[in-house]
């Protein structure tokens, strides 16, 4: 097996131990008190990559004090409800893939987000007619049954080896002293500014005083740090049943919006026998052979697995670590591009429609697509699907249908341990903010996870499968991602960014296992992410490289974006030590530590 990064193993231990010393305890914290944040981290006794200092401490303080890779992600995923609100909390859901080191066998928990019981194909639609994107968003009509907390529940229940109220005890503290506001979170309250103040509830807590936060001012959220002790004395199941899913459930129904707010706040049809009816799905992952190695996601409903694997097999006989950069991008680009005309035409969640998991992800079909791809000519889109259960070579199956808008945040955590155990844990409240709507007297915000349904058709005649429907989870693109070699672990990697998190995924991948780059350049690297659109989009340092004109004169056109995705994963190598890596700069830069910087486990 020819794998450019197995040889590299020794710079990646370099490059960490450089820019990690103190990793997991910095030596010479912030001002402010706050941990330090380093992309990069390499010791023994276990790992966590999270966006965030403050979450990525609470997970290793959980490990140092003897708590396993479930445990340290429920409390990581806990802190950065509070740190993290915009991207993830309680009010929303996630998917979590688990590698059990014991049994050598990879496990998910689908905690996706559930449509009312009353919701049909018209959920988003007046008189036939789609509302705009922004009034489905900012609405009760857009949010779904939260399932992070069953989540949490699902993988202690059958993993974890420490109470919830234990592990929620960082992230409580967090909320009732508070977090250093950074640039990052002003910014993206600022992005929010004009919703969050339609809300009395969101504008108090977010907005004091009517301000925005001043950076480097404390961020208390008393409301939140209360929630969380609930949960810890009563279960998660508190917030299904009782005085917190009655909050929820009013909240939706009558979204409590500011008597003088001209905004129009559609109710939703919430209640609370959709919030018992909850319940999160343990499934197989999906699994495709890469290189020698085994590259495990999640399976429908999210779309994150099955995307990123057939990509990974339309690019399995391509030698790309001998190509050009141009060329290396030009096959990611197409094969991106194909995978998502698949996905769009194929996949939704498995209860409501048949979804050919199995048919996507194999050799055969991927063979049959990988024969568009032309190395002097880009492919147009929208691209039309192929057939995975009748693979024909260079076919495609009926009318194409552009890629559907999917809001572009959520956040990732990855956690090792000592053992060698490994989580990959995607989480979200879908657009940045959510629905806008903060449940009064409990701290979080509510997800508009059902914006993820198409409102309509993606193109007439052409049939979607992720139309919304009763108790339907909409289509994600969360693609948590383990890769294994020989049953053990090699690295695992996740992404927030909608529909580029699997473009994300598979470039930080192919960065890493086909291009040699280290797992922190890989990260680090300047993205592209085609989702069968008419352009590809690209962050600035492919923008303004010279490979940009390559692309363009064998027909790729190109959108700009700022940035695509924030990253983290975890890598075994090959002495034992874990290696922790997150982003450089992206966010304000990721959090990566380990439990052992210096010494022996």
């Amino acid at each position: 097996m020819r794998r450019p990064a197995a040889r590299q193993w020794a710079l990646v231990a370099l490059v960490g131990a450089l820019v990690s010393t103190g990793a997991a305890a910095p030596p010479s914290a912030p001002a402010d008190g706050a941990p330090a944040k380093v992309p990069v981290a390499v010791g023994h006794g276990g790992a966590v990559a999270s966006v965030d200092a403050d979450a990525s401490a609470a997970g290793i303080a959980v490990l140092r004090s003897g708590g396993n890779a479930v445990d340290a992600a429920v409390a990581t995923a806990a802190a950065l409800g509070v740190t993290e609100p915009y991207s993830a909390g309680i009010g929303g859901g996630g998917y979590l893939v688990y590698y059990d080191a014991k049994t050598r066998r990879v496990h998910t928990v689908d905690g996706r987000e559930t449509a009312p019981a009353t919701a049909d194909a018209g959920l988003f639609q007046e008189n036939g007619v789609p509302i705009p994107f922004a009034e489905g968003q900012t609405s009760g009509r857009g949010v779904g049954v939260p399932g992070t907390p069953a989540t949490w529940k699902s993988a202690l229940d059958a993993w974890g080896s420490r109470p919830l109220d234990q592990l929620l005890r960082p992230a409580q503290k967090l909320a009732r002293d508070g977090f250093v506001v950074d640039a990052t979170f002003r910014a993206q309250t600022e992005l929010n500014q004009d919703r969050f103040k339609d809300f009395p509830a969101t504008a108090k807590l977010f907005l004091p005083g009517g301000s925005l936060p001043v950076v480097g001012s404390t961020f208390k959220n008393p409301d939140l740090a209360a929630t969380y002790a609930e949960l810890g004395r009563k279960g998660t199941g508190a917030l299904y049943r009782g005085p917190i899913a009655e909050d929820i459930v009013r909240a939706v129904r009558k979204p409590p919006v500011d008597p003088a707010a001209t905004r129009v706040v559609r109710p939703g049809d919430l209640t609370t026998g959709d919030l018992r009816a909850y319940a999160t799905k343990r499934q197989a992952p999906t699994r495709v052979g890469y290189r020698g190695l085994d590259v495990y996601s999640m399976a429908p409903s999210s779309s994150g697995g099955t995307t990123v694997g057939e990509a990974l097999n339309i690019l399995e006989r391509t030698d790309l670590g001998s190509l050009s950069e141009a060329q290396y991008l030009h096959r990611f680009i197409e094969a991106s591009r194909i995978s998502f005309a698949d996905r769009g035409r194929w996949v939704g969640d498995p209860a409501a429609e048949d979804v050919p998991t199995r048919e996507l992800l194999s050799q055969r079909f991927a063979d049959s697509r990988a024969c568009l791809v032309n190395p002097g000519r880009a492919l147009t889109s929208p691209l039309a699907p192929g057939d995975p259960r009748n693979p024909v070579p260079c076919a495609t199956k009926g009318k194409a249908a552009p890629t559907t808008y999917e809001g572009e945040n959520t956040t990732h955590l990855t956690v090792s341990d000592r053992w060698g155990n490994v989580v990959s844990y995607t989480l979200t409240i879908e657009s940045t903010g959510g629905s806008g709507i903060t449940v009064p007297g409990r701290g979080f915000l509510l997800n508009n996870e059902l914006t993820d349904f198409s409102f309509a058709p993606a193109a007439p005649g052409v049939p979607d499968p992720n139309l919304p429907g009763p108790g339907k989870r909409p289509r994600s693109s969360m693609a948590p991602t383990i890769v294994l070699e020989h049953g053990r672990p090699v690295l695992a990697v996740g992404s927030p960014g909608g529909a580029t998190i699997i473009t994300t995924v598979l470039q930080a991948l192919l960065g890493h296992l086909d291009r040699g780059l280290p797992l922190v350049d890989a990260i680090a690297a300047p993205r592209a992410s085609q989702r069968n659109q008419t352009t590809t989009e690209l962050e600035p340092g492919l923008w303004n490289s010279p490979v940009r004109a390559e692309l363009e004169a064998i027909g790729q056109g190109f959108r700009q974006n700022p940035e695509i995705g924030a990253a983290t994963g975890v890598q075994r190598l090959p002495d034992g030590r874990w290696l922790a890596a997150a982003e450089t700069s992206r966010r304000g830069g990721g959090s990566a530590m380990v439990v052992n910087p210096h010494g022996r486990p």
